[in-house]
């Protein structure tokens, strides 16, 4: 004998269908990024602003004109700016911003990879609403010589451009810093 309070799962399924409940809530918005970097009072202040991956520390970059690894922060026509730290998230590498003088993207990301690099691949992409340049290439590890991967954005601003670079320790690494550099590339809203 089946107990009074059960229905046959026949009778349920036309219940639940007129119940005037919606089969399945919208998804929810994105949760927008904890910190933010680029801002008035932000650890980096810069021509744009960026989310930053949960747990990575940004910091600004500086060096006297006179200090000796001044040239350590430059490569082509860019000066790094800011470096986020991916240490605190479990990764070795960084996130690292650059700024430059100019518009011309695609020959400051070729001029900052350099000639050594390995199937360089530039692309025209929109970011924060702006035409920009990402570039994704291999270049040889100083520790190795094993090939790695590589990627970098780039984004006009009425300042000049900024680069938005993922610096990994090796490919494993890069591919779990991916995310943090897609974060940065979909939030990217120029500001200056």
């Amino acid at each position: 004998m089946t107990p009074r309070f059960l229905l046959p799962a026949a009778l349920l399924l036309p219940l639940a269908a007129c119940s005037g409940s919606p089969a399945a809530a919208p998804s929810a918005a994105p949760t927008p990024p904890a910190v933010t970097v680029g801002g008035p009072g932000s650890a980096c202040e810069l021509p744009v602003t960026l989310g930053v991956a949960d747990s990575w520390k940004p910091k600004a970059v500086s060096f006297a004109a006179d200090d000796p690894f001044a040239e350590l922060a430059r490569r082509g026509p860019l000066t790094m700016a800011c470096e986020i730290d991916a240490k605190p998230a479990g990764n070795i590498g960084f996130l690292r911003v650059w700024t430059g003088a100019g518009q011309d993207l695609r020959p400051a990301l070729q001029a900052f990879i350099g000639t050594d690099v390995v199937s360089p691949q530039f692309t025209d992409v929109t970011i924060g609403g702006k035409p920009g340049v990402e570039v994704v290439y291999q270049s040889k590890s100083q520790l190795d010589d094993e090939l790695e991967k590589e990627r970098a954005f780039a984004v006009p601003t009425a300042e000049g451009m900024v680069a938005v670079v993922l610096d990994s320790f090796d490919d494993t690494e890069h591919e779990e810093m991916l995310p943090a550099y897609e974060l940065a590339k979909s939030t990217l809203t120029v500001t200056g």
